[in-house]
């Protein structure tokens, strides 16, 4: 059985951010984190729910053109899987929690491990919460962002990309 998909995009676009992204319905259902993921039950993150991307996003890697939408360099700052947390009560599929305004999910990734809430907004249907929770991979008073900048996949940073860009050596980079 295959296993859904999870990736975290580092995107500096008119603003650092940190696309969270998640396979449901055969598309990553996405979410802006302006502060980046935490690690620290205690954070709750602002999750801004952004247009769905096609699978094939997952992995990408370089700078988006000037003039397009998201313009900016964009790493892939961590991937996995995702499973539905099975200790909630009543376990239901991704789709349904999506829809429902909560997603309870057990995160498998290189950085991002254990429980996490993606709760909606009462009110604010494009506005979000991602909270970490307490289990035996939360590290309260930690910042992961702020120690991790590189890319799970090529190593690189926000910087490297804009450097190979403005020298005319960037080749997007997809995991293959």
């Amino acid at each position: 059985m295959k296993r859904p998909i999870f990736t975290v995009q580092k995107h500096q676009a008119s603003r650092l951010h940190y696309d969270f992204r998640l396979e449901i319905g055969g598309l990553l259902a996405s979410w802006a984190i302006p502060k980046g993921p935490s690690l620290d039950p205690a954070m709750k993150r602002l999750a801004v729910q952004v247009d769905d991307h096609d699978l094939e996003y997952a992995d990408f890697e370089g700078v988006i053109e000037e003039g397009a939408y998201g313009a900016g360099p964009v790493l892939v700052w961590d991937s996995g899987w995702f499973e539905v947390d099975g200790s909630t009560v009543a376990r239901r599929s991704p789709e349904a929690m999506l829809k429902a305004g909560t997603l309870d999910l057990v995160l498998h990734g290189k950085r991002l491990k254990g429980g996490f809430a993606l709760m909606r907004m009462k009110g604010r249907p494009k506005q979000w919460l991602l909270i970490k929770r307490m289990d035996d991979e939360a590290r309260p008073g930690s910042d992961i962002t702020a120690r991790c900048h590189t890319s799970v996949l090529s190593g690189r940073t926000i910087e490297d990309l804009q450097h190979e860009a403005a020298s005319g050596k960037l080749a997007a980079y997809r995991c293959e």
